[in-house]
Protein backbone atom coordinates (compact mmCIF):
# COMPACT_ATOMS: atom_id res chain seq x y z
CA UNK A 1 0.00 0.00 0.00
CA UNK A 2 1.51 3.35 -0.72
CA UNK A 3 2.21 6.05 1.24
CA UNK A 4 0.47 9.37 1.07
CA UNK A 5 2.41 12.26 1.46
CA UNK A 6 0.23 14.91 0.79
CA UNK A 7 -3.86 14.82 1.05
CA UNK A 8 -5.69 17.89 0.45
CA UNK A 9 -9.52 17.60 1.60
CA UNK A 10 -12.54 20.25 0.71
CA UNK A 11 -9.44 22.80 1.05
CA UNK A 12 -10.71 26.69 0.53
CA UNK A 13 -9.03 29.37 0.87
CA UNK A 14 -10.47 33.00 1.50
CA UNK A 15 -9.06 36.93 1.68
CA UNK A 16 -11.11 39.56 2.72
CA UNK A 17 -10.25 42.59 0.84
CA UNK A 18 -12.10 45.91 1.70
CA UNK A 19 -15.35 44.55 2.18
CA UNK A 20 -15.08 41.97 -0.32
CA UNK A 21 -14.65 38.70 -0.03
CA UNK A 22 -11.67 36.77 -2.53
CA UNK A 23 -12.14 33.04 -2.92
CA UNK A 24 -9.14 31.85 -4.31
CA UNK A 25 -8.88 28.44 -3.65
CA UNK A 26 -13.13 26.84 -3.70
CA UNK A 27 -12.97 23.71 -2.19
CA UNK A 28 -9.91 21.38 -3.83
CA UNK A 29 -9.53 17.62 -3.20
CA UNK A 30 -6.13 15.49 -3.73
CA UNK A 31 -4.06 13.31 -2.56
CA UNK A 32 -0.05 12.96 -3.16
CA UNK A 33 1.46 9.36 -3.19
CA UNK A 34 5.19 9.09 -2.09
CA UNK A 35 7.40 8.98 -5.31
CA UNK A 36 4.84 10.52 -7.34
CA UNK A 37 6.12 13.28 -9.84
CA UNK A 38 2.77 15.98 -10.21
CA UNK A 39 2.90 19.17 -11.93
CA UNK A 40 0.25 21.91 -10.75
CA UNK A 41 -0.93 24.47 -13.60
CA UNK A 42 -2.85 27.27 -14.24
CA UNK A 43 -3.07 30.70 -15.55
CA UNK A 44 -3.07 33.92 -13.45
CA UNK A 45 -6.01 33.95 -11.22
CA UNK A 46 -5.88 30.17 -11.05
CA UNK A 47 -5.40 29.59 -6.92
CA UNK A 48 -1.85 28.31 -8.29
CA UNK A 49 0.15 30.85 -6.30
CA UNK A 50 -2.37 30.01 -3.37
CA UNK A 51 -2.31 26.84 -3.10
CA UNK A 52 1.53 26.69 -3.17
CA UNK A 53 1.82 28.46 -0.28
CA UNK A 54 -0.17 26.38 1.62
CA UNK A 55 1.23 23.61 0.44
CA UNK A 56 4.65 25.03 1.73
CA UNK A 57 3.64 25.69 5.41
CA UNK A 58 3.71 29.58 4.28
CA UNK A 59 -0.37 29.63 4.83
CA UNK A 60 -3.01 27.84 6.20
CA UNK A 61 -6.85 26.80 4.79
CA UNK A 62 -9.67 29.08 5.97
CA UNK A 63 -11.45 25.98 5.21
CA UNK A 64 -10.66 22.14 4.90
CA UNK A 65 -7.32 19.96 5.56
CA UNK A 66 -3.83 19.30 4.67
CA UNK A 67 -2.09 16.53 6.04
CA UNK A 68 1.93 16.53 5.12
CA UNK A 69 3.30 12.73 5.57
CA UNK A 70 0.86 12.32 8.24
CA UNK A 71 0.80 15.61 10.37
CA UNK A 72 -2.56 17.99 10.30
CA UNK A 73 -0.67 21.07 9.37
CA UNK A 74 -4.06 23.15 9.89
CA UNK A 75 -3.48 22.54 13.63
CA UNK A 76 0.06 23.79 13.98
CA UNK A 77 1.38 26.80 15.93
CA UNK A 78 3.78 29.45 13.47
CA UNK A 79 7.31 27.65 15.18
CA UNK A 80 5.66 24.53 14.37
CA UNK A 81 5.14 25.33 10.37
CA UNK A 82 8.60 26.45 10.68
CA UNK A 83 10.28 23.53 11.58
CA UNK A 84 7.74 20.89 9.80
CA UNK A 85 8.69 23.10 6.61
CA UNK A 86 12.20 23.02 7.22
CA UNK A 87 12.57 19.10 7.80
CA UNK A 88 9.60 17.49 5.51
CA UNK A 89 10.02 20.22 2.28
CA UNK A 90 12.53 21.00 -0.21
CA UNK A 91 12.04 24.45 -2.19
CA UNK A 92 12.71 24.85 -5.29
CA UNK A 93 12.23 28.86 -6.39
CA UNK A 94 12.43 30.35 -10.05
CA UNK A 95 14.67 32.98 -8.81
CA UNK A 96 17.36 30.31 -7.26
CA UNK A 97 17.45 32.43 -4.13
CA UNK A 98 21.29 31.69 -3.52
CA UNK A 99 23.21 33.92 -1.66
CA UNK A 100 25.32 35.72 -3.74
CA UNK A 101 28.40 35.72 -1.68
CA UNK A 102 28.55 32.55 -0.55
CA UNK A 103 29.63 29.15 -1.83
CA UNK A 104 27.90 26.49 -3.52
CA UNK A 105 29.12 24.46 -0.68
CA UNK A 106 27.69 26.67 1.80
CA UNK A 107 24.49 27.80 0.16
CA UNK A 108 23.08 24.27 0.11
CA UNK A 109 24.54 23.34 4.09
CA UNK A 110 21.72 26.57 5.36
CA UNK A 111 18.88 24.43 5.84
CA UNK A 112 21.25 22.21 8.08
CA UNK A 113 22.42 25.28 10.12
CA UNK A 114 18.88 25.04 11.80
CA UNK A 115 19.23 21.35 12.87
CA UNK A 116 20.86 21.16 16.27
CA UNK A 117 21.49 17.45 15.61
CA UNK A 118 23.35 17.61 12.48
CA UNK A 119 26.98 18.12 13.48
CA UNK A 120 29.43 20.64 11.09
CA UNK A 121 31.17 18.29 9.58
CA UNK A 122 27.68 15.71 8.53
CA UNK A 123 26.39 18.92 7.73
CA UNK A 124 29.45 19.20 5.18
CA UNK A 125 29.36 15.68 4.21
CA UNK A 126 25.36 15.96 3.54
CA UNK A 127 26.31 18.71 1.42
CA UNK A 128 28.95 17.30 -0.65
CA UNK A 129 26.51 14.48 -1.35
CA UNK A 130 23.90 16.61 -2.26
CA UNK A 131 26.25 18.60 -5.19
CA UNK A 132 27.06 15.56 -6.46
CA UNK A 133 23.74 14.13 -7.28
CA UNK A 134 23.05 17.08 -9.14
CA UNK A 135 26.49 16.54 -10.66
CA UNK A 136 27.86 19.68 -9.59
CA UNK A 137 30.78 18.48 -6.77
CA UNK A 138 33.34 19.84 -9.26
CA UNK A 139 31.94 23.47 -8.48
CA UNK A 140 31.12 23.50 -4.73
CA UNK A 141 33.74 26.32 -3.90
CA UNK A 142 32.51 28.41 -6.64
CA UNK A 143 29.55 31.69 -6.40
CA UNK A 144 26.92 32.19 -7.93
CA UNK A 145 27.89 34.63 -10.03
CA UNK A 146 30.50 31.73 -11.36
CA UNK A 147 27.65 29.83 -12.25
CA UNK A 148 25.70 29.63 -15.36
CA UNK A 149 22.00 29.93 -14.59
CA UNK A 150 21.20 26.47 -15.01
CA UNK A 151 24.17 25.70 -12.44
CA UNK A 152 22.45 28.28 -9.62
CA UNK A 153 19.35 25.96 -10.27
CA UNK A 154 21.36 22.88 -9.82
CA UNK A 155 22.82 24.42 -6.68
CA UNK A 156 18.92 25.16 -5.34
CA UNK A 157 17.67 21.11 -6.25
CA UNK A 158 20.74 20.51 -4.12
CA UNK A 159 19.98 22.50 -1.21
CA UNK A 160 16.28 21.38 -1.35
CA UNK A 161 17.65 17.52 -0.95
CA UNK A 162 20.03 18.44 1.79
CA UNK A 163 17.45 18.06 4.89
CA UNK A 164 16.16 14.75 3.09
CA UNK A 165 12.53 16.01 2.95
CA UNK A 166 9.24 14.08 1.94
CA UNK A 167 8.91 16.21 -0.56
CA UNK A 168 10.15 18.43 -2.96
CA UNK A 169 8.42 21.27 -4.28
CA UNK A 170 9.25 23.17 -7.27
CA UNK A 171 7.92 26.91 -7.70
CA UNK A 172 8.36 27.83 -11.98
CA UNK A 173 11.61 25.93 -11.41
CA UNK A 174 12.50 26.44 -14.55
CA UNK A 175 10.97 30.11 -15.42
CA UNK A 176 14.04 31.83 -15.96
CA UNK A 177 15.78 29.32 -17.87
CA UNK A 178 16.58 29.08 -21.83
CA UNK A 179 14.92 25.68 -23.29
CA UNK A 180 18.13 23.49 -23.51
CA UNK A 181 18.62 24.10 -19.75
CA UNK A 182 14.64 23.77 -18.40
CA UNK A 183 15.01 20.46 -20.39
CA UNK A 184 18.47 19.39 -18.52
CA UNK A 185 16.97 20.69 -14.89
CA UNK A 186 13.50 18.52 -16.17
CA UNK A 187 16.02 15.45 -16.85
CA UNK A 188 17.70 15.88 -13.11
CA UNK A 189 14.09 16.15 -11.66
CA UNK A 190 13.00 12.98 -13.68
CA UNK A 191 16.08 11.12 -12.39
CA UNK A 192 15.30 11.94 -8.92
CA UNK A 193 12.07 10.54 -9.15
CA UNK A 194 13.00 8.01 -11.18
CA UNK A 195 16.84 6.60 -9.17
CA UNK A 196 15.80 8.13 -5.99
CA UNK A 197 11.91 8.26 -5.35
CA UNK A 198 11.97 11.73 -4.59
CA UNK A 199 7.95 12.87 -4.33
CA UNK A 200 8.41 16.02 -6.49
CA UNK A 201 5.69 18.53 -6.90
CA UNK A 202 6.13 21.05 -9.60
CA UNK A 203 4.31 24.20 -10.22
CA UNK A 204 4.69 25.57 -13.82
CA UNK A 205 2.00 26.98 -16.34
CA UNK A 206 4.14 25.45 -19.38
CA UNK A 207 2.43 22.61 -20.84
CA UNK A 208 6.21 21.85 -22.56
CA UNK A 209 6.95 21.07 -18.90
CA UNK A 210 3.89 19.69 -17.42
CA UNK A 211 4.66 16.87 -19.99
CA UNK A 212 7.68 15.22 -18.35
CA UNK A 213 5.52 14.49 -14.88
CA UNK A 214 3.40 11.87 -14.67
CA UNK A 215 0.49 13.64 -13.46
CA UNK A 216 -1.10 17.17 -13.88
CA UNK A 217 -3.98 18.79 -11.90
CA UNK A 218 -5.25 21.83 -14.07
CA UNK A 219 -6.80 24.67 -11.94
CA UNK A 220 -8.86 27.21 -12.57
CA UNK A 221 -10.77 29.92 -10.71
CA UNK A 222 -9.80 28.13 -7.74
CA UNK A 223 -11.15 24.49 -8.66
CA UNK A 224 -9.45 21.73 -10.29
CA UNK A 225 -10.53 21.30 -13.42
CA UNK A 226 -8.73 18.28 -14.67
CA UNK A 227 -6.61 15.91 -12.74
CA UNK A 228 -4.95 13.71 -15.21
CA UNK A 229 -2.71 10.59 -15.27
CA UNK A 230 -0.21 10.40 -17.89
CA UNK A 231 0.64 6.99 -19.24
CA UNK A 232 3.36 7.80 -21.40
CA UNK A 233 5.58 10.95 -19.75
CA UNK A 234 7.95 12.10 -22.16
CA UNK A 235 11.41 11.77 -21.35
CA UNK A 236 13.85 15.20 -20.65
CA UNK A 237 16.82 13.41 -21.55
CA UNK A 238 15.29 12.03 -25.09
CA UNK A 239 14.08 15.41 -25.92
CA UNK A 240 17.88 16.84 -25.07
CA UNK A 241 19.79 14.35 -27.16
CA UNK A 242 17.36 15.29 -29.58
CA UNK A 243 18.29 19.12 -30.02
CA UNK A 244 20.28 19.65 -32.77
CA UNK A 245 23.77 20.54 -31.58
CA UNK A 246 24.11 24.09 -33.99
CA UNK A 247 20.22 25.42 -31.84
CA UNK A 248 21.01 28.21 -30.19
CA UNK A 249 19.26 27.97 -27.05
Amino acid sequence: MSKKILEIKELKREFIMGSETVHALRGISFDVEAGEFVTIMGSSGSGKTTLLNILGCLDKPSIGNYYLDGVDVKSLSRDELAKLRNHKIGFVFQAYNLLPRTTALENVELPLLYNKEVSAAERRERAIHALESVKLADRQDHTPSQLSGGQQQRVAIARALVNEPVMILADEATGNLDSRTSYEIMALMQELNANQGKTIVFVTHEPDIASFSSRTIQLRDGRIQKDTKIEVKRSAKEVLENLPVTDDY
